[in-house]
């Protein structure tokens, strides 16, 4: 184990990828001679030369779609949105081409793509920066969505992706890059998409969640625990494909149930989370289902707008008394 962060995970599994497979290719906005937005690509232009670190112009259609026709040829392109709130300028590429190739096709072509980036909220970068568009991309059948939300799990899902045969959208905190945690030093560490982490036991209350949230959710356990209050904490980790097992699994652990996300309430991942609760575990809850989300607003500049606009632990707590009724 190594103690890095967030950025240098995510880093260290490109480089190991990119060793490993000769196909794998990095393509995106100042990935190569300025080392990346966020430093994540850091040394791979001296490492991999200029035909496997690509830097592009700034037209997000373009180069998805170079990404996903390279795809189609068998090779595997990792392509870098500068933010994923600049990934709608390529919505066609990733929805209509990308998602809908392998079955359009009857299976002739595989779209082996990684579409990666970082993803919501950071601090005062106004409403149009501010978008946690995870639940949007998760809604098209074709893809897969996975949003890690610690240093191994950026390095273990990340790879996952870039060797997965279908396109894959890694979904990275923006607030997440200079978090520090223990990550594995193996080159063959690969978290399966689709698995959950139980990242907290307990046998209280669930609190689901995935990314950046787990953290406030965590902090939000270690509140509710001076009260006498035992929080289970459910990383999911995985939106497509996602783990409905452990999902059920916590509710009839503990009976109660809070969800949390960063995105906006209407039609976001709690949602879905709440409805397969409530189709396939409803005899197991003591409580109705309660969520954390985004204020259901374009997110504020002002800074104590912001704030309150945001998912916080206080909101957590509150709501994991309700549903104990306390």
């Amino acid at each position: 184990m190594a103690v890095i962060t967030y950025r240098e995970a995510l880093g260290q599994a490109l480089a190991e990828e990119m060793e490993r497979d000769p196909d794998v290719f990095l393509m995106g906005e100042e990935v190569g001679v300025y080392n990346g937005a966020y430093k994540v690509s850091k040394g791979l232009l001296e490492r991999f030369g200029e035909m496997r670190v690509v830097d592009t112009p700034i037209t997000e259609l373009g180069f998805a779609g170079l990404g996903v026709g390279a795809a189609m040829t068998g090779i595997r392109p990792v392509i870098e949105f500068m933010t994923w709130n600049f990934s709608m300028l390529a919505m066609d590429q990733v929805w209509n081409s990308a998602a809908k190739l392998l079955s359009m096709s009857a299976g002739q072509f595989k779209i082996p793509v990684t579409f990666r980036g970082p993803d919501g909220a950071a601090l005062q970068l106004g409403a149009q920066h501010s978008q946690a568009l995870e639940a949007i991309y998760a809604h098209f059948p074709g893809l897969k969505v996975v949003v890690p939300g610690t240093p191994a799990d950026a390095k273990g899902l990340l790879k996952a992706a870039i060797r997965d045969d279908d396109p894959v959208c890694v979904f990275e905190g923006e607030m997440l890059y200079n978090l520090k945690g223990e990550v594995p030093e193996d080159d063959d560490y690969v978290i399966p998409l689709g698995v959950a982490d139980l990242k907290r036991e307990g046998s209280d209350v669930s609190i689901i969640t995935h990314g950046k949230m787990i953290h406030v959710a965590l902090q939000a356990a270690a509140k509710l625990e001076k009260d006498g209050i035992d929080a289970e904490v459910l990383d999911l980790r995985s939106l497509r494909p996602l783990d409905t097992d452990a999902i059920l699994k916590t509710v009839a652990k503990t009976n109660r149930v809070v969800l949390v996300e960063e995105g906006w309430p209407f039609g976001g991942i709690t949602s879905t989370v709440a409805a397969i609760i409530q189709e396939e575990a409803f005899d197991h809850l003591d409580a109705p289902i309660l969520r954390v989300t985004q204020a259901d607003v374009p997110m504020p500049y002002a800074k104590g707008l912001e704030k309150l606009a945001k998912p916080s632990a206080e909101l957590v707590v509150e709501k994991v008394n309700r549903v104990l009724y306390r």
